[in-house]
């Protein structure tokens, strides 16, 4: 019995930690640019606009067609919206040297970070991929989304304006 009253005073007191810190931010964790240098992910910023963080490997053909279909629209949502997109490779360091030339192939105006020793993926709770994360202004965790497929990128697009017009009224 008390070995019961132990885990259930041990949940409690998680659920109230939880529910105080409301939301989730972006954990600090580094990662390197194509160019080979070291960044923090706590320095990733947008002005206060919103920030899309995609998850994705050369690999992985969802993550390919999600960051495809984005770039198509890219610019707009940009112009109307002030996001940024940063595309977190998560490509081993075999592959690593591979990532630049096929973002350069695909024509790909988004930041890239290369994230191969998973340290920002396990981080993020990040087990598949593609996974995309929504940050609003203040760099809090406001929707997520695993998988693709064709159209999830006009819902992601509505969360983006939903974020960025709540930052118009404050």
């Amino acid at each position: 019995m008390r070995k019961i009253g132990l885990i259930l005073s041990f949940v409690f007191a998680c659920t109230l930690c939880f529910a105080q810190s409301g939301v989730r931010k972006l954990p600090v964790v580094n990662v390197k640019t194509l160019s080979g240098k070291t960044v923090s992910t706590g320095k990733l910023s947008n002005d206060g606009n919103p920030i899309i963080i995609s998850f994705w490997a050369t690999w992985c053909k969802p993550c390919v067609r999600e960051l495809n279909a984005i770039a198509e629209v890219y610019d707009d949502w940009t112009d109307e919206t002030g996001v940024k997109l940063v595309a977190v490779s998560i490509d081993d360091t075999r592959n690593t040297a591979k990532v630049g030339p096929f973002v350069n192939g695909k024509g790909w105006d988004y930041e890239v970070v290369l994230d191969a020793n998973r340290d920002f993926s396990r981080a993020m709770s990040v087990n598949t991929v593609p996974h995309t994360f929504l940050l609003n202004g203040k760099g809090e965790i406001v929707w997520q989304h695993t998988n693709y497929v064709d159209g999830d990128e006009d819902e992601l697009y509505e969360m983006v304006k939903k974020v960025a017009n709540e930052k118009s009224i404050e």
